[in-house]
């Protein structure tokens, strides 16, 4: 046990390192969803009513919650990629042969893309804010953490499942890509879930990524289209669902 709680806090405080020193990852990281929200934000902005968003909230309050999500969605597909680095580079046969339980690096890893995921979301959140987003109350923002690390745990569990089935990089960046953009416009994080055609709003109902968006905007701005228990509810389902996957699959993968 004390092994499993030391390898979970290694491998964590790895991510966190890795992470602050490679500087390109994180100006990259930050800088498209700040674009997306700068120039959306401020481009938009006047033809609010035109997006069918609610009088009385500017279209940044109603973006950031979206561009938050995006950044979590953005950043949990790296704890996958990074699996295959060290799956390439023959860091992760060290630690899949040391006498700790394989879950115990799942949780690691997964605590590691929570922490710089919630890490650059605060940074949109703070952005969003100083552009002219309503000022959430304390409250809200701690509901918004909530979701925001049932976001990147979400998206963790799927890009840890994906990761420990392939073993190319470069394939596993063009499925997730192509993952990645048709949750995020099918969030809601953009327009409002009412402005979409009735088949594309059903799909978008299907997608995790819609629950996190409206329950962020619920937490941080108090609007929403579906009723926040209800977007928590679903949230922590695939949470738990893509989790366990993630988990599972990583436990039975077989490193050369």
């Amino acid at each position: 046990m004390k092994q499993d709680l030391y390898a979970i806090y290694s491998i964590w405080l790895r991510e966190m390192l890795r992470f602050f020193r490679l500087k390109s990852r994180v100006f990259g990281s930050i800088a498209m969803p700040l674009f997306f929200l700068v120039f959306m934000g401020v481009g938009f902005g006047s033809s609010m009513s035109m997006m069918g968003v609610s009088s009385g909230v500017g279209y940044v309050s109603f973006l950031t919650p979206g561009i938050i999500g995006m950044t979590l969605l953005f950043s949990a597909t790296f704890a996958g990629l990074s699996v295959l680095w060290d799956r390439e580079f023959g860091f992760l046969k060290e630690i899949m042969v040391a006498p700790v339980s394989r879950i115990s690096i799942v949780l690691g890893r997964t605590a590691g893309g929570l922490t710089t995921g919630v890490l650059q979301a605060v940074i949109i959140l703070i952005s969003g804010i100083l552009m002219g987003m309503t000022m959430p109350s304390l409250p809200g923002f701690l509901l918004s953490l909530v979701f925001m690390v049932l976001i990147a745990a979400t998206f963790i569990g799927l890009g840890l499942a994906f990761a420990s089935k392939m073993k190319d990089m470069s394939g596993f960046s063009l499925i997730m890509n192509f993952l990645i953009f048709p949750l995020f416009f099918l969030s809601g994080a953009l327009y409002p879930l009412d402005r979409f055609p009735v088949i594309v709003r059903y799909l978008a109902y299907l997608n995790p990524l819609t629950y996190g968006v409206d329950g962020l905007r619920y937490s941080l701005i108090g609007t929403s289209a579906l009723s926040p228990v209800v977007d928590m509810a679903v949230l922590a389902i695939c949470c738990a669902a893509m989790l366990f996957l993630g988990a599972y699959l990583f436990e039975n993968t077989e490193v050369n």
